[in-house]
């Protein structure tokens, strides 16, 4: 069934299942709340459901969501209920579909609810590539003291997993942009973007070696542009730069390297410079898959866990992503991606891959359409939760 046919499909029929609980504990910043959020309005805006969204961290909800009144314990944004999750939990009643995003583990007085309403429970897990998801999505998982049953939820890159974050339309709306030259006057004013430079976005944790890509774009042969979001890396990039704190609205030349340093931007507003950008420079999650969708190429930054795991999935990620690409194209990509992670860098990897960027491109495109083609994440919870017995 094609993501069009249950789209479609979804238009068609109400879910019999109306109220949802998405529980979201935040661990990596704006990701795991960026993930929750993004859910839980597609959820309302495509699925007509009632959706409570329980979040521990009000800061990094502040950051993401402007609107968002950090004295209130409970609020409406964009039709979405958003609660205050606090350790003493208070609810009114439970649910009939209960997220666990990333297992978080539920509050304990709303798990023994649970026996007697007897929800769909599902543990939405981290995305990742690795061939062992496709064995574990849909797995159930009985509590060992209660009458309850738990569904684990793989995100995923096959028809076999519970697919990508994608709203409908997106791919019409960054198709639009892109079309528009110049760019839309309020992102170029905002974004400073200047005509035939390589444009380049960063976003990625302290610990990859940020000074050293710097230097590897102030020693280009032609002109970079780079574009900063505002984030825990200014004090890196500052010190590259050797003068005052970077700020929002800076901007800073060295050699063939400028950089623009943005405000904290909007999801959409991300959205937009992933889109007007050669190269995007990502991490996490929630960004990841968005530079997927922006069909530009990009680096992927995993969060950092022990044992070298990251490594891991990141390599399992590049296995299925380069499929078919010639490796001519695809190893100067592979080559920076590992050693990104691995916390090296080598100033001709920049060379490199700056290269192959038109190859890379096409690829990015390609694989964009291909993985769009599969339904969505919020369309298989929907279904699953229709279907379930």
């Amino acid at each position: 069934m094609t993501d069009a046919q249950m789209t479609g499909q979804k238009t068609a029929r109400r879910p019999s299942r109306q109220r949802w609980d998405i529980f979201c504990r935040v661990v990596d910043n704006f990701g795991d709340i960026g993930i929750c959020w993004r859910l839980a309005k597609q959820l309302v805006d495509e699925h007509g459901l009632d959706v409570r969204l329980w979040v521990d961290d009000l800061i990094s909800t502040k950051r993401l969501l402007p609107e968002f009144d950090m004295t209130l314990l409970r609020q409406q944004i964009r039709g979405v209920d958003i609660h205050h999750w606090q350790s003493e939990f208070r609810f009114d009643a439970v649910a009939d579909v209960v997220i666990e995003a990333f297992a978080c583990e539920l509050p304990e007085n709303y798990v023994l609810a649970m026996v007697a309403k007897q929800p769909v429970w599902l543990n939405l897990e981290y995305l990742s590539a690795e061939n062992w998801v496709e064995e574990y999505h849909l797995k159930p998982s009985p509590h060992p003291r209660l009458a309850l049953n738990k569904t684990f939820f793989f995100p995923g890159f096959t028809e076999h997993t519970g697919g990508l974050l994608r709203e409908r339309g997106l791919f019409a709306a960054r198709d639009e942009f892109q079309k528009q030259q110049p760019l839309p006057n309020e992102f170029r004013q905002n974004s400073n973007i200047v005509s035939n430079t390589l444009k380049v976005s960063l976003f990625c944790y302290p610990h990859a070696p940020i000074h050293d890509l710097l230097a590897a774009m102030a020693a280009s042969l032609s002109p970079v542009q780079c574009f900063i979001p505002e984030s825990s890396i200014l004090g890196i990039v500052s010190a590259f730069f050797g003068d005052q704190p970077l700020a929002v609205g800076d901007t800073r030349t060295r050699g063939n390297l400028t950089v623009n340093i943005l405000p904290f931007l909007s999801q959409s507003g991300y959205d937009e410079l992933l889109w007007s950008c050669d190269l995007n420079f990502v991490r996490g999650e929630d960004s990841w898959i968005r530079a997927i969708w922006a069909a530009r190429p990009f680096v992927w930054l995993p969060y950092h866990q022990a044992e070298d795991t990251h490594l891991v999935k990141l390599a399992a990620f590049l296995e299925r992503y380069l499929e078919g690409l010639d490796d001519a194209v695809a190893e100067p990509l592979r080559t920076f991606h590992m050693t990104w992670a691995a916390e090296r860098f080598d100033p001709d990897m920049w060379k490199k891959l700056t290269a192959k960027l038109p190859g890379l491109q096409d690829h990015a495109a390609h694989q964009a359409n291909a993985l769009g083609q599969q339904a969505d994440l919020a369309a298989k919870l929907v279904i699953f939760c229709e279907n379930f017995s």
